[in-house]
């Protein structure tokens, strides 16, 4: 058995092909991410990976939709979307495949 502490990811990224990592592969990327209200992230799109976010607990918008606790979004290739925490929030993010350097800032 191997184990890990998320407080040891960066940025809340614990599956990947990435250090440090609780599990190295280039299958997938998966993140339990924290957001205080108000907490942003540039719009952007990847080329590669289709990004999975499920809202655990909060409020976001993204793609100009608010999105709740249970709500899953999924985020295709060269389809940019930003992020917004409305309030305090716990999301679940996937990437399929794990594709290194594929975050695009857009300004659309």
């Amino acid at each position: 058995m191997k184990t890990s502490n998320l407080n040891d990811m960066i940025k809340g990224w614990f599956v990947g092909d990435f250090t440090p990592t609780a599990y190295s592969t280039s299958s997938c990327e998966v993140a339990v991410k924290i957001y205080r209200k108000g907490d942003k992230e540039e719009k952007h799109y990847h080329k590669i990976a289709t990004e999975i976010t499920l809202i655990l607990s909060g409020t976001v918008v993204m793609l100009d939709r608010t999105f709740t606790a249970g709500d899953i979004v999924i985020i295709e290739p060269n389809e940019a979307t930003s992020f917004v925490a409305l309030e305090d929030t716990v999301s679940v993010v996937v990437k399929v495949p794990g594709a290194k350097n594929d975050k695009y800032l857009s300004g659309n």
